[in-house]
């Protein structure tokens, strides 16, 4: 990953958007999530599928810690781990 840092909350109407650009030796997919104010575009040219997989293995994670959190915050116990590492 080229450098960059930025933080940006995803809301419920968070939208997402891959778009393929097949242009010979310079393909890619753009891959957009898209808020009211804020919009973050990656970049994954020809060879990164497996850093998309890696990414939506991460997202599939967190959206387990966020159900467990849900599910704590009704009465569950919660482990106290700070964050999640594939």
């Amino acid at each position: 990953m080229q450098t960059i840092t930025t933080t940006a909350h995803i809301e419920p109407d968070t939208r997402f958007r891959v778009t393929p650009f097949p242009d010979g030796g310079n393909s890619f997919v753009s891959l957009r999530v898209k808020g009211d104010f804020v919009e973050v575009v990656l970049i994954a040219p020809c060879g990164t599928s497996q850093a998309l997989r890696n990414l939506a293995a991460a997202a599939i994670e967190a959206t387990g810690a966020l159900d467990a959190m849900t599910s704590d915050a009704s009465g569950g116990d919660r482990d106290g781990s700070p964050e999640l590492a594939l």
